[in-house]
């Protein structure tokens, strides 16, 4: 990207960028908020109880909680950022990727030179991100349908038949390269899982719950797994930047009551109240997804499975809209523009087999869903964020005492602590698999 970050900064500059910003159908600050909601509330509400469960009920409270706020912080710190850089690189708006080369070409002299690198690892990580919540949506889509099967019919197989006979139907959902044409599908899986989410809520509370015999407090080494499952649950960054770019008034999105405290607000009672009720309704029997729980023998119970694997199966084509696009602007002008087509639809094939592979050969739920909220939104949701609020502000923004530094630094170790130790302890859970 050729940006204007190499001109002098002015810092008076009376450069505006909301109003520079020309969107052909903006969205509302109501139709904003839905959206972000819509962003971070998908399957991994579902694994809320598997948290609860690795961190016990009274931590987990807490902590749900203190991981929220974090999110809600770290989100702030990069839509602050991307704002300050558009306003500084005279810039009406900026994606994740292109904020981080931005800051990069604008910051201290010596890191300057690693602006491309810092988009390049940007997209990189929204990639990985992307691909690692697509092999969770097949193995979750092929469990539930393998445990509404074996109940109804009897039949038992395994779940790697499921994940094969689910990538059939995938793999058309896959080729649908227009966002105008997923608007049918991504609405109809809103549809389902709320539906499915509802029903839940049901199951969770209809009958007289015992906490005596629940866990309170983590094991040191389930910690990392808690938090990661958190992250995972609440994971929505990659959407954020699109959706306030496309503000109809986006200095209604920060603040004490802006759009994102509100949404993620929201989110945070959905989530205590799902993981509090679901680790003590299941206790140590709590799978990877609370609807796997639910009784088999009941129809409604049963239905909850079927909706939110349809739910996901549906979502699939957004989700593998990212990552398509990340991968396709870098080989398109490779390729003659008679082939074009035919290459994509072949690559859009081969990546989804390889992820099928993938799935193949670590078919559980739980170590998937550390695994992408310990080491992706380790990277996007706390660590990026923090660096680049850091690299906008140095040397001398950081407060009078520069507390700024010193909270940032915390934040840092924060995600650093996520990252490692929550990574560690999902690929171990994928090792065991096959001991």
């Amino acid at each position: 990207m050729q940006s204007d970050s190499t001109k002098p900064e002015r810092e008076d500059d009376n450069y505006e960028p909301f109003s520079n910003r020309h969107v052909a159908k903006p969205n509302s600050t109501t139709g904003t908020l839905i959206h972000l909601i819509k962003g971070s509330l998908g399957t991994g509400i579902l694994a809320m109880p598997l948290a609860f469960k690795n961190g016990g009920l009274i931590f987990s409270l807490i902590g749900t909680i203190a991981i929220c706020f974090i999110y809600v912080h770290c989100v702030q710190l990069l839509v602050g950022t991307s704002q300050k850089a558009c306003k500084r690189s005279r810039i009406p708006v900026l994606g994740y990727a292109e904020t981080a080369e931005v800051v990069f070409a604008g910051g201290p002299p010596a890191l300057r030179q690693f602006a491309n690198f810092a988009r390049n690892y940007i997209d990189l990580m929204i990639l990985i991100q992307s691909l690692l919540t697509l092999c969770l949506f097949q193995i979750f889509i092929a469990s539930s349908l393998r445990d509404v099967v074996n109940n109804q019919q009897q039949i038992v197989w395994g779940t790697h038949v499921y994940i094969a006979l689910v990538t059939i139907p995938i793999a058309f959902i896959t080729q649908i390269r227009e966002l105008k044409y997923l608007v049918p599908f991504s609405a109809l899986a809103n549809a389902l899982m709320i539906s499915a989410f509802g029903i839940t809520l049901y199951f969770l509370v209809r009958d007289q719950i015992f906490l005596y015999d629940k866990s309170y407090w983590p094991e040191w080494s389930k910690l990392p797994f808690f938090m990661s499952t958190v992250l995972y649950a609440i994971q929505g960054i990659r959407y954020v930047l699109p959706i306030e770019n496309n503000m109809k008034h986006p200095e209604h999105f920060l603040g004490p009551c802006g759009v994102l405290s509100k949404a993620i607000g929201f989110l945070t009672v959905l989530y205590v109240v799902t993981g509090f009720f679901g680790y003590a309704r299941y206790g140590e029997d709590t799978k990877g997804s609370v609807t796997l729980n639910l009784p088999s023998q009941n129809g409604l119970a049963e239905s909850t499975r079927l909706l939110a694997a349809i739910a996901a199966m549906f979502s699939m084509g957004l989700s593998y809209y990212v990552p398509m696009d990340i991968v396709w602007r870098r080989i398109e002008h490779r390729i003659p523009d008679n082939r074009r087509n035919y290459m994509l639809i072949l690559l859009r094939f081969g990546i989804l087999l390889l992820l099928t592979g993938v799935t193949m050969g670590v078919p559980e739920l739980e170590p998937f869903v550390g695994l992408v909220g310990s080491f992706c939104s380790g990277n996007l949701v706390v660590l990026v964020p923090v660096i680049l609020d850091t690299m906008f502000r140095w040397p001398n923004s950081f407060g009078q005492y520069r507390q700024i530094l010193l909270k940032n630094f915390v934040l840092g170790l924060f995600g650093l602590f996520v990252l490692i130790a929550g990574t560690v302890s999902s690929v171990r859970n994928i090792v065991a698999i096959y001991e």
